[in-house]
Parts: C-alpha cells; structure tokens; sequence
C-alpha cells in the first residue's frame, strides 16, 4: 500500500509505504472444531441407539440394522469421515473468513487515510482486488489446516492403529507457540532489548 504524502501545520506525514496484514490462516483452528463437532453427531446418535455394539458384533450371517450401518459409515476410522471431515474443514473456512473481513470495509479504510493498491483504482476495485487475495489465501490456508487434520486419520488407517494425537491438538500447539513468541518480542521490544531469537 501506498499513502499520499499531506501536509498538516508544518509536519508532514504519509508518504510511506506498508502492507495489509493477511495470515494464510486467519481462522485458525476453529473450522477443524466446528467440522469435528458436526460430525461427532452422528456418532453420538449411533451410541444412544445401539449402546455398546460393534460390528464386531454381528455374526456373518446375521442382519445389521440399516441405521446402525449408516451411522458407521460416520466413525472416525472410515474413508466417508475423512472425505466429508476435509469437505467441512474447507466450507468452514472459507465460511469464518467471509464473516470476520470485509473487504469494501478495508477498500474504504484505505481510501479515508489516503492509502492506495499500487496499480489498483480506489473504491470496488480494491475491494474487489482484496477479495481475490484473501480467497487465495483462504484456499493455500484452508488445504493446509485439512491436511494437518486429515493426517492422523490416514496414518492411523495405515498403520491400523488409533493415533492419540489428533490434527488439531497439532494446531492449537502451534498457535500457542507462536502466540507466545509474539509476545515474548512485543515485551522485549518495549524494553528495547535486541530480541528474542537473535
């Protein structure tokens, strides 16, 4: 971003150069909880109505209920929860993003303090501009936050094992040490120390 040099008494200020902040992933973590509660549904439904059975259970010869077997297709060792748990992850984030930034609210905040896209007209075309940016991002972002869910599921199908440590422990682990570091640099910086990882 570019803003307008102005003049106010004899100071002058503006004239300098910045960058709009977008995180590849500005939802976080929250699209894997909602995502993972939606789904925790139908396995919940599945153990109020046939408490304590497997399908194990059923001999060969023996019918399984078709609810019992619909609802299984939902537990979290199977392909179909894989599929729609990715599917949900990326809906939800797309969804987060498109409810907590407005665009045109950051096109109009651009144009009050006299700020400028390079080569972008003021008005709809930022706005339009930063909405194309920030779907691109939410898509790198959206995958991104999939895969590292997605893969404890995989491996633990792979390995035939359950794997305690699920993709969003992952994520919550991450962003907390992230957040941590942040701060760390923000009270060393208020200090005027050199930093923390120099």
């Amino acid at each position: 971003m570019q803003y307008a040099k102005r003049v106010v008494g004899r100071k002058m200020y503006g004239g300098q150069s910045s960058y709009i902040p977008i995180k590849v992933t500005m939802s976080g973590v929250m699209p894997v909880i909602f995502a993972s509660a939606l789904l925790s549904i139908p396995g919940m439904i599945k153990n109020f109505a046939y408490p304590g059975v497997l399908l194990t259970d059923f001999q060969t010869g023996d019918i399984v209920p078709i609810g019992f077997r619909i609802l299984s297709f939902f537990d979290y060792n199977q392909p179909p929860y894989a599929i729609l748990y990715l599917v949900l992850i990326i809906a939800f984030n797309f969804f987060y993003v498109a409810v907590q930034y407005n665009p045109v609210e950051m096109a109009n905040n651009l144009r009050k303090n006299n700020g400028t896209i390079p080569g972008i007209r003021p008005g709809k075309p930022t706005s339009d501009f930063i909405s194309r940016v920030i779907s691109k991002i939410t898509l790198v972002g959206a995958l991104f936050i999939a895969a590292v869910a997605i893969l404890p599921i995989i491996m633990g199908g792979v390995a035939q094992m359950q794997i305690a440590l699920g993709g969003t422990s992952i994520i919550i682990v991450v962003g907390v040490a992230l957040d941590t570091v942040k701060q760390l640099e923000s009270q060393m910086m208020m200090r005027h120390y050199k930093g923390f990882l120099e």
